[in-house]
């Protein structure tokens, strides 16, 4: 993902750069060490604590210097090129979103039945609790103009399933545009995380960030300290 991210950026780019949020104790930091020696343009920040997805894109915002400050998928199922094209979109409007769902995009290869079955339940719920308009919020591709994100990130704090949810809706409320762009996308086999094995742990857990991000957003929402302290520990 990194050689191929490096070279195409570097044929089609003056300035840029890629800053990597490296949580846990494997090998990443030591092949993101090599790749820094090579391509100047990697910055890392590196933490032995897990912050989880939406904490380590947090970080990154902050330490993003960028006119245009987006993220992507470390597993290169987003190639360079299709990310291209969400920068390209940013000349008219404020932000750009990666979708599956649009009929123009291509799926080389798609998630397995039960994955597809949870993101398509994951997304029904979330646009009947929101209102969100986009039909794919959860693929790892996504860029925003700087002052978009500095005009967010203070308030930024979820960090669980829901975090792609959050950043949209402060966004989209705020006034600004976001543009959903037909995507090339590949879902890549090898993880250790045996999805069909957690399944039923992963969906009630999701579905339980969606509910405490709908409290976030309603007249309900000093009901979070309880359900931070009550129902957030309950075990599924």
């Amino acid at each position: 993902m990194l050689s191929e991210y490096c070279e195409y950026f570097l044929k089609n780019f003056k300035d840029f750069e890629f800053v990597l949020i490296i949580n846990g104790n494997d090998k990443t930091l030591d092949i993101v060490r090599e790749f820094a020696k090579t391509f100047p343009q990697i910055k890392y920040n590196y933490s032995e604590k897990r912050a989880g997805k939406g904490g380590a894109i947090i970080e990154g915002f902050r330490k993003a210097r960028g006119d245009f400050v987006g993220y992507v998928d470390a597993d290169n199922s987003t190639k360079p090129a299709a990310f291209h094209d969400l920068i390209n979109a940013l000349a008219t409007c404020d932000g750009a979103i990666a979708s599956r769902k649009l009929a123009s995009s291509v799926l080389i290869s798609k998630e397995p039945l039960l994955q597809q079955f949870g993101s398509f339940g994951f997304n029904s719920i979330l646009r009947l609790l929101f209102l969100l308009p986009f039909r794919d919020t959860q693929c790892g591709a996504k860029i925003f103009r700087r002052e978009v994100i500095q005009k967010v990130l203070p308030e930024l704090g979820v960090t669980e399933f829901a975090f792609d949810i959050d950043l949209l809706i402060r966004v989209w409320k705020k006034g600004f545009s976001i543009k959903e762009v037909p995507t090339t996308w590949e879902y890549k086999t090898g993880s250790t995380f045996d999805f069909n094995k957690w399944f039923w742990r992963l969906i009630p857990n999701m579905f339980m960030s969606l509910m405490r991000l709908r409290l976030l957003y309603s007249p309900f929402k000093g009901f979070v300290k309880f359900w931070d302290k009550y129902i957030k520990n309950v075990k599924i």
